[in-house]
């Protein structure tokens, strides 16, 4: 079976949780994953990301639930790499 090595998401999210907590909260779901973000815009509310994940089998349904959990929304999957077996 494929799995998933890299993602690069578009993210908007609300100032709190901060950055750090946000990206804590993301690697914590799958040993090895390592979780860079890049802030592209900030406005009064809101903060865009661009949120690139690397590890081992990517829990896609893991990590989109840990993004609305911190109430902050996928906006779209600018880049994905795939191994097959």
């Amino acid at each position: 079976m494929a799995s998933v090595q890299r993602l690069v998401l578009d993210v908007l999210k609300p100032h709190q949780p901060n950055t750090l907590e946000f990206a804590r909260a993301i690697a914590a779901l799958g040993e090895g994953y390592q979780v860079d973000i890049r802030v592209l815009e900030v406005d009064e509310d809101t903060e865009t990301l661009q949120v690139v994940i690397e590890g081992n089998g990517l829990d896609f349904d893991g990590i989109t639930g840990a993004i609305s959990e911190n109430g902050a929304s996928l906006h779209s999957i600018d880049e994905v790499t795939v191994v097959g077996n």
